[in-house]
């Protein structure tokens, strides 16, 4: 479902993902920012639905990489953030009813995303040097069109391999993609929280995904779209 570009594809997922039901698709065509959101039906409750994030996540990770020069890095800041090279270009985020019980399936979730395709403001350097954009980082041809059909595809595979062989392996390659730290292991946790130790400590920190998620730490919302 396309919409116009003063829409917001989240928010329109989120109104009709109870009519319009699981697979649902929702992009604003933009030119300078990929922006779109897919609607799930979890069959299990939403302290561990909630780990459909993490296939949103790998599968638009692995969006931006079909696409990327040799090289490139493309990492995520847990849990929701995309840096390429260490410049914010966007990230993810994950909705559903707010009346849902922790131990009950919801009934719907939504994941949306951003992706700063081509940079709108000044390109001096160091003006932004956090933020970036995929045309200054030699994407190419991806714009925003590029970038929603390919995570598409790549949803599909994840969400495959999910129901074929379990969650383990969405939570191996979330880890792995995560932003390096030295001497320090990720796991994902059964209800999607993330357990991170380092070398040496006896205990490891718990990072609580559904906290984490109430409000997208790369999110601008006066700008419309990922911080600068």
């Amino acid at each position: 479902m396309r919409l116009r570009e003063s829409r917001d594809a989240f928010a329109h997922a989120i109104d009709i993902a109870q009519e319009s039901g699981a697979g649902t698709l929702t992009y604003v065509g933009r030119f300078d920012l990929a922006e779109f959101a897919v609607v799930f039906e979890p069959g299990e409750p939403l302290r561990t639905a909630r780990r459909a994030f993490y296939a949103g996540m790998v599968a638009l990770t692995d969006a931006l990489r079909a696409y990327a020069p040799p090289n490139k890095e493309i990492a995520i800041d847990w849990p929701d953030a995309i840096r390429v090279d260490g410049g914010l270009v966007g990230g993810g985020r994950l909705g559903w009813p707010p009346s849902a019980s922790e131990d009950e399936p919801p009934r719907w979730l939504v994941f949306g995303a951003m992706i700063r395709t081509v940079a709108m403001t000044d390109r001096e350097a160091g003006v932004h040097p956090l933020a970036s954009a995929l045309d200054q980082e030699g994407f190419g041809e991806a714009g925003a069109i590029q970038v929603t059909e390919s995570f598409a595809r790549h949803l599909m595979r994840v969400l495959d391999g999910w129901q074929t062989d379990g969650f383990d392996g969405i939570a191996r390659e979330f880890a792995s993609r995560l932003s390096r730290e030295r001497k320090t292991s990720h796991v994902i946790a059964d209800n999607g929280d993330l357990m991170t130790r380092r070398v040496g400590a006896n205990m490891a920190d718990r990072h609580d995904l559904r906290r984490g998620l109430l409000s997208p730490s790369w999110l601008d919302r006066k700008l419309g779209g990922p911080r600068l």
